[in-house]
């Protein structure tokens, strides 16, 4: 399985010496956002007062209490997972927190001496019984399944991820939407209502190439509108005036005729994949990934999501990376665009996972980051755009995903929702985590009364590996900060082995 490539104009400039900055502090202060009006989508709209500030005369009620997040008890907190899990997701979270181990194990895992032999299958096989399994959800549907039924049993849903990477030409992008597709099947074999999601990568079934081209049509039209793109299809808002478009330097070609016709099958596989999920009544989730080809899956987003999402309840969801500094703005842009044609729609909102990809990419073209300047930015940026989904939800269509390790971020949201009157256990919204991280947080969001899943990638050891080595690198900030969890899981391992509980 090949792993990402970064267009060489890019690539050439890049400065080694990059800073790479974590993202998993503290949460901030959560303030509301405000909508804009529903008559004007443009970047340059005027915010109107909140209806929810407008109308505060209607105090919360006294005899409802707020939900109550207790992560003071890890025996309860960890009664479902057996003390054997706990001990391997305690050795591996506190393995991946050492910077120096995951830069060695990666180079490891990277280099020609695992590549062949019998050191080879040594490797593979001791990364299966650790990190593997730790962050996977097994090598086939049959694992990937039976890791959704121990969740359903524990109070926790999965989004169920065919954990390949990118794709760079049509036969492995054909051979990709068998995957997703049987994804969708694997779900219907399962619990009603314990797969949450279906996850794909725009990355794994259009070209690689191709996403980095439309993304660069899409850039050049947001800078001159007169610029036609004839095989464009209906979309919502792709940019914000704050957006980074300083990835395309010059006016690009037109696509080829082949090029055109590489579109047209990536159209025809997303296309499928909406069917059978709507079909299965099963939400599909786009995930997002660098700004150097998010242009163009968010183009593929909205465009399946005016098709597809029909009544209140959306099919095909968005995602927002919240550590960008246009995140907010593209989010009231596109909700506001799709309230207006009577569009529902459904966004995952994340802080973000490539930031040191996209801080070398800016400096490599001598341009700011588009990544927010501080942690604490961050942080409020991912809690107004909860505040704004929340307030949003309440009161219309639509649906949100708070996938968020931050302990701060999750009190907050879950105070939003008692306050704008989305109570427990609610279909328009879901917590989110990492399979194998933030478990704390997880059990105590499901005790607390919320819907919660664990985003399980699942595939054979070697075609997983660039997932996990992506996660190791750029989620070696999260890593590193999951002190908490640590912390809670060595103090219930402790009162076991004092009591005998085996």
């Amino acid at each position: 399985m090949a792993t990402r490539v970064i267009p060489p104009r890019i690539l050439k400039n890049i400065r080694r010496n990059s800073a790479i900055t974590t993202a998993t502090a503290a949460g901030a202060t959560i303030k509301p956002l405000n909508p804009i009006h529903p008559s004007i989508i443009s970047p340059s709209t005027i915010v109107q007062p909140s209806l929810y500030d407008q109308a505060n005369q209607k105090p919360p009620s006294t005899t409802v209490q707020p939900p109550s997040l207790n992560f003071d008890d890890p025996e309860k907190l960890f009664a479902s997972v057996s003390t054997s899990k706990l001990l391997r997701s305690s050795a591996v979270l506190h393995a991946t927190a050492i910077a120096p181990m995951v830069d060695i194990g990666m180079w490891f895992m990277k280099s020609k001496i695992v590549q062949t032999g019998v050191l080879k299958n040594l490797v593979m096989s001791s990364v299966k019984n650790t990190f593997y399994d730790n962050f996977c959800a097994g090598e086939d549907a049959a694992d990937a399944g039976r890791s959704i039924r121990w969740l359903n049993g524990v109070g926790l849903r999965g989004m169920l991820v065919y954990g390949v990477e990118d794709a760079h030409d049509n036969e492995g992008c054909d051979h990709n939407i068998k995957g997703f597709l049987h994804t969708v099947d694997v779900c219907l074999s399962l619990p009603h209502k314990s797969v949450s999601f279906v996850i794909v990568k725009i990355t794994a079934i259009c070209p690689m190439k191709l996403l980095e081209r439309i993304s660069d049509l899409l850039r050049w039209q947001q800078k001159d509108p007169s610029f036609i793109l004839p095989w464009k299809q209906d979309t919502l808002p792709i940019f914000a005036e704050s957006s980074p478009l300083y990835h395309t330097q010059k006016k690009p070609d037109p696509l080829t005729p082949e090029e055109e016709n590489d579109l047209e099958l990536a159209n025809k596989r997303l296309l499928e994949l909406c069917q059978k999920c709507v079909q299965a009544n099963i939400p599909l989730l786009v995930d997002a990934e660098h700004t150097t080809v998010q242009p163009a899956i968010d183009y593929f987003t909205y465009s399946s999501a005016i098709m597809h999402n029909k009544g209140d309840n959306p099919i095909v969801f968005g995602t927002i990376q919240t550590y960008l500094k246009d995140a907010k703005e593209r989010l009231l842009l596109t909700s506001k665009a799709a309230e207006k044609i009577g569009v529902p729609m459904g966004y995952k909102l994340v802080r973000g996972a490539y930031m040191s990809l996209e801080n070398k990419i800016a400096e490599s073209l001598g341009y700011a980051s588009p990544i927010h300047n501080t942690i604490h930015a961050t942080h409020k940026c991912f809690n107004d755009c909860t505040s704004f989904m929340l307030e949003k939800i309440a009161n219309g269509p639509g649906n949100v995903v708070l996938a968020t390790h931050n302990i701060e971020s999750g009190k907050l949201a879950a105070a939003k929702a008692h306050e704008v009157g989305l109570g427990k256990v609610n279909h328009k919204l879901e917590f989110a985590q990492l399979y194998g991280m933030s478990e704390a947080l997880s059990f105590g969001l499901s005790h607390a009364g919320f819907q919660v899943s664990k985003y399980m990638p699942f595939g054979p050891v070697e075609m997983v590996m660039p997932y996990l080595l992506r996660r190791a690198e750029e989620n070696r900030g999260l890593l590193a900060a999951s002190g908490f969890d640590r912390q809670l899981m060595r103090k219930e391992l402790g009162r076991r082995f004092k009591a005998s509980v085996f």
